[in-house]
């Protein structure tokens, strides 16, 4: 318990100590993230803040996890920092999609075969159980790979990838601390306390954003985080009082804004003839600054929704992952259908 709370408490510090650092290099550099068409902010903002949490976060992980635990968290470390070169190469001088791709590929890679961070079980969704190495390995990959972008699409307004990812980082660092997985828990709540300390400097009026840095760095550590709960899950499912029947649902729920907000934006770009990756004003918190929310309000209401999906994918975990997943999605689909309707109403009424 000790080393978790340190750790949580030295990521916090040094986040919070660094920040005010990166904001007067920055700004000295003139390293802005400049709006555009697309920008929710309206002045030039740093936008290096995932700097500090990347430092805060590694060197409280590497400080306080126990060496017998360090065996598979030196690979993950390797990962965290090609992902933070990843993204200070992006903040600094944008990277085309294509090369962004293979270097989130290459993260995923690594956290799948040598870290052994793999998906194992369908948990009998569709009467499939265990599934083969490969498609294993397969399947992890792109779960990774998926998570890295969801973050980073969802970084668009003040205060919401780093409070989604707070929220997700809370919820399985507590059920690592009650399962007795010490180095897991140590990764989500060292990046908890780094997050806490950004969030500070990132809440409206915003000194700062995470950049491409912090949510490739959150993304990836949230990917980590649901394919090991949903492992370890599956090894403990002899422990009723502590393990889930539905754990994949679960990992869903827990990261329900990022993922489906993700899907929803590229099914409508493919619909449109678009690339997947091409920009645009679909996302779920367009939709609610379109409405009329403040930046603020705007996170605080997709927060509040994301932690009562959680409460509902655990209150319904007894009747299994393919009914929770669809429960799951309908609820989303029908929340995100009166949302667009409301955006244009209020845009015809607006104008």
């Amino acid at each position: 318990m000790y080393p978790i709370m340190l750790g949580f408490i030295t990521a916090f510090t040094l986040t919070f100590t660094i920040i005010p650092v990166v904001i007067r290099v920055a700004k000295e550099r003139r390293l802005y993230d400049k709006p555009n068409e697309r920008s929710a902010h309206k002045e030039p903002t740093p936008s290096l803040g995932g700097v500090a949490i990347f430092a805060g976060a590694i060197c409280a992980i590497v400080l306080w996890t126990p060496m017998q635990s360090f065996g598979v968290l030196q690979y993950i470390l390797a990962a965290f920092v090609l992902i933070f070169l990843l993204g200070v190469l992006d903040d600094l001088l944008p990277v085309s999609p294509t090369k962004k791709f293979g270097g989130q590929l290459l993260v995923a890679v690594i956290v799948s075969y040598k870290a052994n961070i793999r998906i194992t079980s369908f948990y009998g969704v569709f009467g499939v159980y265990d599934i083969p190495e490969i498609t294993s390995f397969m399947l992890s990959v792109v779960v990774i790979v998926g998570i890295i972008n969801a973050f980073n699409l969802i970084d668009g307004i003040n205060g919401l990838a780093g409070s989604v990812g707070l929220l997700a980082c809370v919820a399985w660092g507590s059920w690592f601390l009650a399962v007795g997985s010490s180095a897991f828990a140590i990764v989500a709540f060292s990046l908890a306390g780094a997050i806490i300390a950004f969030l500070k400097y990132n809440f409206t009026p915003a000194k700062i954003f995470m950049g491409d840095t912090g949510s490739l760095m959150i993304g990836t550590a949230c990917s980590i985080l649901a394919i090991q709960f949903i492992e370890m899950n599956h090894a403990l499912s002899h422990r009723p009082n502590i393990s889930f029947g539905a754990a994949p649902a679960i990992a869903v729920g827990i990261l329900i804004l990022p993922l489906f907000d993700t899907l929803r934006v590229f099914s409508i770009r493919i619909a449109g003839g678009r690339s997947p990756f091409h920009p645009d004003r679909n996302h779920i918190h367009h939709l609610l600054l379109d409405s009329g929310f403040s930046h603020m309000h705007s996170t605080a209401i997709l927060v509040t929704v994301n932690l009562l999906f959680i409460a509902m994918v655990i209150a319904l975990n007894q009747f299994g992952t393919l009914f929770v997943l669809a429960c799951t999605c309908s609820l989303a689909l029908f929340l995100t259908f009166f949302l667009t309707r409301y955006a244009r109403k209020y845009r015809v009424v607006k104008t």
